[in-house]
């Protein structure tokens, strides 16, 4: 969907649909879960600090989160989906995988034909990727937005993968992009070139084997529908390294209003387990940290952060924070709960 929670509230809200909208905490320290392509025009996006989007956008208007009505806009899209398929694999509320490889029809007629039915009723944008594999149909789903779809086919997906600027694979932030282009490679094609012993030596054997896969359009992963879900994270790449413990205390600030604000949007009942940080640094190499759950606010995440911290005398490139689910068989996990701020409410989450 394009920017889901903001295409809602200026639907329902006519007088801000032709503003800069956006979509989250009203006070200094929340953060937007989205914006609408008004505000992003002036430079503001997702996870950014509500104090910086007023900055960048003086005029934005900021909603408040509306949970209930997102769920149920995303129930109403997901039943469409199940009209063609029943592997339907969701990432979140306003993004799906969808195989129908079993239909007797050309994908990217049913692909137009879904997003046709999503806008009848919902009056809603979406756009979509088509292809033979995840991952480039993820890639093509944000070829053509907004309200707009693109497709990869197999004859096209080596040429298309060659042209492909490196920033586009999935992982691949700002720096990691300048990194990899100080080393020649500024397209997949420049990637190609490269063996795989190659890529091991300079990236290490996990990730070199990983961009070896990704930069040949290499994705074997199939739609699970049953997909039970581990962990929930948030992480982020730097434009510019962050050189002292100081400032990753602050932007891990940023990380934990993000991280609870997922935690909403999920509405998750699993119960948490763990908390844990990842840090990576300017080598590429990487830390995580993790103790027992007892609560998500810096108090509890800083002593992480800095053991993370200690691990290296290099500036952190990337940033992460997450939790872990107790598995079910967990029978001495105990049910803890996450007050979460949601303007004058206060949600109690797991």
């Amino acid at each position: 969907m394009d920017c889901f929670y903001a295409a809602i509230e200026c639907r329902d809200d006519p007088s801000v649909a032709d503003k800069p909208v956006g979509v989250g905490g009203s006070s200094g320290r929340g953060v937007l879960s989205t914006c609408n392509y008004i505000a992003r025009e002036y430079g503001c996006h997702s996870a950014m600090p509500v104090f910086q989007a007023k900055q960048k956008c003086p005029h934005i208007v900021l909603k408040p989160h509306r949970f209930s009505v997102y769920k149920s806009e995303s129930d109403k899209i997901r039943s469409i989906f199940y009209d063609y398929t029943e592997l339907v694999e969701p990432l979140s509320l306003d993004e799906a995988y969808l195989d129908v490889t079993h239909q007797n029809r050309y994908a990217w007629d049913i692909a137009k034909e879904i997003r046709q039915r999503i806008f009848e009723e919902t009056q809603l944008a979406a756009s979509a990727g088509v292809s033979y594999n995840k991952m480039l149909a993820k890639i093509a789903s944000d070829w053509k937005k907004p309200n707009g779809q693109f497709a990869v086919l197999p004859n096209q997906s080596e040429e298309f993968m060659k042209e492909l600027p490196v920033r586009k694979i999935w992982g691949i932030g700002p720096k990691s992009a300048e990194k990899l282009s100080q080393l020649g490679f500024d397209t997949c094609g420049d990637l190609q070139k490269q063996s795989i012993g190659r890529l091991h030596s300079t990236f290490g054997t996990r990730w070199g084997t990983e961009l070896y896969q990704l930069c040949h359009g290499i994705d074997e992963r199939s739609v699970t529908t049953n997909r039970i879900r581990k962990s929930m994270s948030v992480e982020h790449t730097f434009d510019k390294n962050l050189e002292s413990l100081e400032e990753c205390i602050d932007k891990m600030e940023e990380s934990i209003e993000e991280l609870k604000s997922d935690l909403m949007t999920s509405r998750s009942q699993r119960v948490i387990a763990k908390l844990f940080v990842k840090l990576k640094f300017e080598d590429f190499k990487s830390t995580t940290k993790e103790a027992e759950f007892k609560r998500l606010d810096l108090e509890a995440v800083r002593p992480l952060l800095e053991e993370a911290y200690t691990r290296s005398s290099l500036n952190v490139r990337l940033m992460g924070l997450g939790v872990r689910f107790a598995q079910s068989n967990d029978n001495d996990s105990q049910q803890l709960e996450l007050d979460l701020d949601l303007g004058k409410k206060r949600i109690a989450s797991y």
